[in-house]
C-alpha cells in the first residue's frame, strides 16, 4: 500500500499544472495583466511614434530608426538597470518604471516638440522596459510555485505574442481613429492602469538582495557571473541565444524572400506570422498538456527543431510549405519553457533579476545581429539559401551544446563513489 501511495504522489508530483491553478492565484492574475498593458503599451509607443516622425519628416528611414529605438536600451537597460530589481522591492521598482513611462510617454504628446527630443524621450522611457521585465521575471516565481511556474510562464509567452501583434494593430487603428498623439494618451494610461493593478494585487516583499551593496556596475558583473558561472545554465543559455540569433534570422528577409517567391505583400505578412504561431501553439502544447518531466526530456530535441526545421527551405519554391517550416520552428522555439524553470532552480533568488536582464539583454542583441548578418549575406544567396544556411549551422551548434549541457547535467546527479 505504501509502495502503492509513494507510486501515486509521484504521478502526481509529475503531472502538469491546469490553467484555473495557475489563474486561482490572485496574485499571479494581477501582475500577468499589468504585464500585458506594459507590453500592448511599448507597442503602441513604438507603432504611434513612427507615424508622428514619417508625418514631420516624410522619410521612411528616420521613422524605421524612432521604431528600432524601442529595442537599443536593452544593451544599457538590461544588465545594469535590472540591478535594481534586485536591490529594491520589485513591485516598488515595476510601479515606478511604469508611473515613469506614463509621464514620459504622456509629455511626448505635447504639440511642437523638436524631433531629436521626441526620439530621446522615446529611448529613455524604454530604458526603464528592462527592470520592469526583470523584476516581473524574477516575481513570478515566488508567487507560482512548482509546475504552475511552468505553466504561468508558457501563458505569458503565449500571450505576450499576441500582445505584440495586438499591440501594433491596434496602434495603427487608433492613430487613424484618434491621430498619433491621442494613441500617445492612450498608450500613458495603459502604464497608468499598469501600476494600479500591480499596487493593489501584487504583495510586499522585502529586496531580495539585502546584503552589503557594490557599485551599480559591480552589482550588474555579479548577475553576469551567475549566468556564465554555472557550466549547464551557461550552456543552455547559449543554446537559446544561438537557436534565436539563427532561427529568427528569417524574419529580415521576409520582403526579399517573398520577392523571390514571386508573392506580393500579403506574403511577407505571413512569412512574419508563422514563427509566432508556432510559437503560440508550441507554448500550448508544452505548458499545458506535457508533464514536468517530458518537457525537460524534450528541451534539446525541440531546441534543434527550433533551426533544424529551416534547413530544406531552399529545396521548395512553394509557400505553404516554408510556411509550415516557419511554423516548426517556432513550435521548436517552446523549449524556452523548460529552459526557464532550470535556470529559476539554479539561479539564487537575490540575483534572479539581474541573471533575467542579461539573459534578456543577450536574447535582443543576438536577434538584431542574427537579421543584420543575414541580411548581409543575402546580399550576395539568395534568401531561401540564407535561411537553409542559418537551418544547417544553427542545428550543429544547438545539437552540440544541447548534448554537452545534458551530460554535464546528467554527471552532476550521479552520486560520487565512496
Amino acid at each position: 500500500m505504501a509502495r502503492h501511495s509513494g507510486a501515486e504522489e509521484a504521478t502526481e508530483r509529475d503531472r502538469a499544472a491546469t490553467y484555473r491553478e495557475v489563474f486561482g492565484v490572485r496574485e499571479f492574475r494581477y501582475l500577468f495583466s499589468a504585464y500585458l498593458l506594459s507590453l500592448a503599451g511599448d507597442q503602441l509607443a513604438k507603432v504611434a511614434l513612427s507615424i508622428v516622425v514619417f508625418e514631420r519628416t516624410g522619410s521612411a528611414l528616420l521613422s524605421a530608426i524612432t521604431f528600432a529605438v524601442g529595442y537599443l536600451p536593452w544593451l544599457i537597460g538590461g544588465p545594469l538597470l535590472s540591478v535594481y530589481a534586485d536591490r529594491l522591492p520589485r513591485r516598488q521598482v515595476m510601479i515606478g518604471c511604469d508611473l515613469i513611462r506614463m509621464l514620459i510617454i504622456g509629455a511626448l504628446a505635447i504639440p511642437g516638440i523638436p524631433l531629436g527630443l521626441l526620439v530621446g524621450m522615446l529611448f529613455v522611457a524604454n530604458l526603464f522596459t528592462p527592470p520592469f521585465e526583470a523584476a516581473r521575471a524574477a516575481t513570478t516565481p515566488e508567487i507560482l510555485s512548482g509546475d504552475r511556474y511552468a505553466v504561468g510562464l508558457a501563458l505569458s509567452n503565449i500571450s505576450a505574442q499576441l500582445a505584440q501583434v495586438g499591440g501594433f494593430v491596434a496602434g495603427g487603428a487608433l492613430v487613424l481613429a484618434v491621430s498619433a498623439r491621442g494613441a500617445l494618451l492612450i498608450d500613458a494610461a495603459t502604464f497608468a492602469v499598469s501600476a494600479v493593478l500591480l499596487w493593489v494585487g501584487v504583495r510586499v516583499r522585502p529586496a531580495a538582495a539585502r546584503g552589503e551593496r557594490l557599485s551599480l556596475w559591480a552589482d550588474a558583473k555579479e548577475g553576469i557571473a551567475v549566468v556564465f558561472g554555472t557550466p549547464r545554465i551557461r550552456r543552455l543559455i547559449a543554446m537559446l541565444w544561438v537557436a534565436a540569433a539563427l532561427g529568427f534570422a528569417p524574419e529580415g528577409l521576409a520582403a526579399a524572400y517573398a520577392a523571390e517567391l514571386d508573392k506580393g505583400a500579403a506574403a511577407v505578412g505571413l512569412l512574419l506570422a508563422a514563427n509566432p504561431l508556432g510559437l503560440i501553439i508550441g507554448g500550448l502544447v508544452m505548458g499545458r498538456m506535457m508533464r514536468p518531466s517530458r518537457r525537460q526530456r524534450l528541451l534539446v530535441p525541440l531546441a534543434v527543431l527550433s533551426v533544424l526545421a529551416l534547413v530544406p527551405a531552399a529545396t521548395t519554391p512553394w509557400l505553404p510549405v516554408i510556411l509550415a517550416l516557419l511554423f516548426l520552428s517556432g513550435v521548436g522555439f517552446s523549449f524556452v519553457i523548460p529552459l526557464n524553470v532550470l535556470v529559476v532552480q539554479a539561479v539564487p533568488d537575490a540575483a534572479r533579476a539581474r541573471a533575467f536582464g542579461v539573459i534578456a539583454t543577450g536574447l535582443q542583441a543576438v536577434q538584431g545581429l542574427g537579421i543584420v548578418a543575414a541580411g548581409l549575406v543575402a546580399t550576395v544567396l539568395a534568401p531561401s539559401v540564407v535561411v537553409t544556411l542559418c537551418g544547417a549551422v544553427g542545428s550543429v551548434i544547438v545539437l552540440a551544446i544541447g548534448l554537452r549541457a545534458r551530460a554535464v547535467h546528467r554527471s552532476a546527479e550521479t552520486p560520487a563513489e565512496a
